[in-house]
């Protein structure tokens, strides 16, 4: 999993695009485990370059951070994405994850459809909480 969030933050940081963004925006990754997923790594880095690239999308100042953790009773492996933005509107929030679902100037509202369907693909579960209600 590492890897695969180093190989997206890097894609990003890379793009034309993130000079002008890179000037109110950090990324933050200290992983503390190394973990493997059993899974399809091309699907599961397009999640993963989903979650970030939203991230970027709805922050225009503050700290993107991205965290990964183990829970060793269960042995779920939790992804986490955080952004410091302006949080995510309560119309879109109850339905974030169904088609065309966004408030985004650019994009369809398809990319976390389509994320969720290959997380449960893999028997996982993929959430979103709003950070403006946990501040």
């Amino acid at each position: 999993m590492n890897e695969e969030i180093e190989n997206v933050t890097k894609d990003i940081v890379e793009r034309p695009s993130w000079t002008e963004i890179s000037r109110n925006v950090n990324f933050v990754f200290e992983p503390e485990i190394s973990t493997i997923v059993n899974g399809d790594r091309e699907r599961i880095s397009q999640v993963i370059q989903n979650l970030v690239s939203n991230a970027v999308k709805f922050t225009d100042v503050g700290t993107i951070t991205i965290s990964i953790e183990k829970n060793n009773q269960s042995s779920e492996v939790i992804l986490t994405v955080t952004e410091s933005g302006t949080g995510i509107d309560k119309k879109i929030l109850r339905r974030l994850f169904m088609k065309f679902a966004t408030k985004s100037k650019s994009g369809t509202g398809l990319g976390l459809f389509i994320s969720k369907g290959i997380i449960e693909a893999h028997g996982c579960r993929l959430e979103a909480h709003d950070n403006v209600d946990s501040v």
